[in-house]
């Protein structure tokens, strides 16, 4: 089969160097989308990702391509066919969303590495650009912006040049907001970009690789796949080759960029498949589509994600808790890259354990839920999961702070380590150096390269540290001290011996689970006096003085007294002796001191107070 014409490609840089501005001109430029029907960020179509201005969720895209200078009949001479069939997957650029980008690469022979010329090489760039090395791509060296007064292209140039080890002619520069270089990269990537081809020469059954789906009220799952060989087209009877589910093929498409239905998909092509499967758990990002009667076998699939962030999420009313659980799996249909447990708090009820890629993650998470579903949620403070091995040889993992044992039960905690590659103005390593020590990281190599804006080197430190130091305000603290020129990504870096404990907080004498969290010792004071404090200050008054204290390390560390509601019994009186107003007085204050002593009062924390503590913050 020839598959000349076909380039598959995808564009992966850091958060916010034009991806998705970028690709609005290549749609314009080749016509996929009407002038009309244009906007900004088209790729971009859910509202989270308009709203916060980054991309979310990878999208494939179909551009038939006739480069500027050839006519259709030269190109059916040159390659057997009337014009180049450009498949792109646009990318996030956020460190949490990787899952995404190394799902897109595995379906594709190139990338466009791209590179903010006001910004230049920042450290995600470096971690997509490892990426796409490790998967064979090839890789185009693209700057954006360059028609901004702040482009600084001779110095990005350099940065790039070193970063590739390539020559500055095969940099090539464009603007997705003007449209400039950017058919003179299309031409590029029909140059650069290698076909595809076969896995199976003159493969007559068909085989395909799952990069991800969505589910449909109507269609069931439909699968957006690859197709590495043969060709598939509507009722083939096709199996899922590690679910080992039969089903029929009840529509085959492409992406142009909404689903277009089509005759068939064959051996190079990108498009989709209707299931019409609505049962949940068969259909699985890695899996290999395969013809049912004549089948191949599977295809390498992908790696699982590790969630390295956990919260406990439970809805305001537990009547909603079976309408979270559906869209829970829901949700999962489009995003495979965070999981759900079912687990229960006395004092929030039920609710599910997450597991997320980080915190940005957690939170566009969080925020679909609420505004797809219309869910009222309470989220528990983020923690990360510890491997305790006790006195008595047992080991656990231990992923709730409420479930953490006491120090004298153990025998070591360990904690997971990330890598962190951090991108900033040399000026600011004063600054950051202190930062670190804060947040107990080791300092790794550092290396000198490119310059600023304001003509000052650049340098790319790599430090280790704990990953519940990183969730503690790291990146807003990191974005503070070098007023917003430092960039950072990691990778996960095994496990380490902590040196931690569990910080209780009691209301009224009780342990109030959600409360619960796990902190560096170092720190257990000032963490335990910070989080009374402000639960003082937000609890509303109780009918009986109460105590709020942190406990850590056995023992009380921190304590607050809360003074009771107080209640006029005499309002109802007019006149009369002063002995009685006295008398009723004095029974209210007994009755108030019987209520504190002998656990008679039960203290009210309302969801507000719950969802107040739970912000980090605040």
């Amino acid at each position: 089969m020839n598959l000349r014409h076909i380039r598959n490609f995808s564009i992966i840089a850091h958060i916010d160097h034009g991806k998705s501005t970028l690709a609005d001109r290549m749609l314009e430029i080749t016509n996929t989308i009407e002038k009309r029907k244009m906007h900004d960020r088209v790729l971009d179509d859910m509202e989270l990702e308009q709203e916060k201005g980054i991309t979310i969720k990878m999208r494939p895209v179909r551009m038939d391509y006739t480069p500027t200078g050839k006519t259709k009949a030269d190109l059916e001479k040159e390659i057997g066919a009337p014009e180049y069939i450009l498949n792109l997957i646009d990318t996030p650029g956020h460190i949490d969303f990787f899952y995404e980008v190394s799902r897109a690469l595995k379906a594709v022979e190139g990338c466009i590495l791209l590179v903010d010329a006001t910004q230049g090489v920042q450290a995600q760039t470096l971690t997509t650009l490892e990426m796409a090395r490790n998967s064979g791509l090839t890789i185009i060296p693209v700057l954006s912006k360059v028609d901004s007064p702040l482009a600084r292209i001779a110095d990005i140039k350099d940065e790039v040049m070193k970063l590739l080890k390539c020559s500055a002619d095969e940099i090539l520069e464009t603007s997705g907001k003007t449209g400039q270089g950017v058919e003179k990269l299309l031409q590029e990537i029909v140059r650069k970009v290698p076909p595809p081809h076969e896995e199976f020469e003159n493969s007559q059954s068909f085989r395909s690789l799952v990069f991800d789906f969505q589910y449909s009220n109507h269609k069931g799952v439909i699968v957006f796949i690859r197709c590495f060989d043969g060709m598939v087209a509507k009722n083939t009877p096709l199996l899922f080759k590690i679910a080992d589910e039969k089903f029929t093929a009840l529509e085959v498409g492409t992406f142009n960029p909404i689903e277009t239905p089509c005759e068939n998909l064959s051996a190079g092509e990108i498009g989709y498949i209707v299931t019409g499967i609505k049962k949940p758990g068969i259909a699985s990002v890695g899996d290999t589509v395969t013809a049912f009667r004549t089948p191949l076998p599977e295809l390498p699939g992908y790696m699982s994600p590790a969630p390295v962030v956990w919260a406990s999420i439970y809805p305001e009313s537990q009547d909603d808790f079976d309408l979270f659980r559906q869209a829970l799996g829901r949700l999962r249909l489009s995003d495979s890259s965070f999981t759900f447990e079912e687990e229960s708090s006395g004092s929030l009820g039920r609710g599910f354990r997450c597991g997320f890629l980080g915190l940005l993650h957690l939170e566009i998470i969080t925020e679909r839920l609420k505004r797809e579903f219309r869910l009222n949620l309470i989220i528990a403070t983020p923690s990360i999961t510890y491997e305790v091995t006790y006195k008595n040889g047992q080991k656990k993992i231990i992923y709730s702070p409420s479930l953490f044992p006491d120090l004298h039960e153990v025998v070591e905690i360990l904690e997971p380590w990330v890598k962190v590659k951090i991108i900033s103005p040399s000026e600011y390593l004063g600054a950051i150096m202190p930062m670190l020590y804060e947040h107990e990281a080791e300092a790794g190599e550092t290396e000198t390269f490119g310059h600023d804006s304001g003509g000052d080197t650049r340098t790319a430190l790599t430090i280790k540290m704990p990953l519940r130091e990183l969730m503690r305000n790291f990146f807003d603290e990191l974005k503070s001290v070098s007023s917003g020129f430092a960039s950072l990504s990691y990778d996960y870096d095994g496990m380490r011996k902590a040196d931690v404990c569990r910080l209780d907080i009691l209301v009224a004498d009780e342990p109030v689970v959600a409360f619960a969290k796990v902190v560096s010792v170092r720190r257990v004071q000032e963490d335990a006096e910070k989080a009374v404090e402000k639960l003082a200050n937000i609890l509303p008054q109780q009918m009986f003085v109460t105590k709020i204290q942190g406990r850590g390390l056995g023992r009380i560390i921190a304590s607050k007294t809360l003074s009771a509601m107080r209640k006029d019994v005499t309002q109802h009186m007019y006149g009369g002796d002063i002995t009685r107003k006295m008398k009723l007085r004095e029974k209210q204050k007994k009755g108030k001191k019987k209520m504190a002593e002998r656990g008679r009062g039960n203290v009210n924390i309302p969801h507000e107070t719950f969802l107040k503590m739970m912000k980090s913050g605040e």
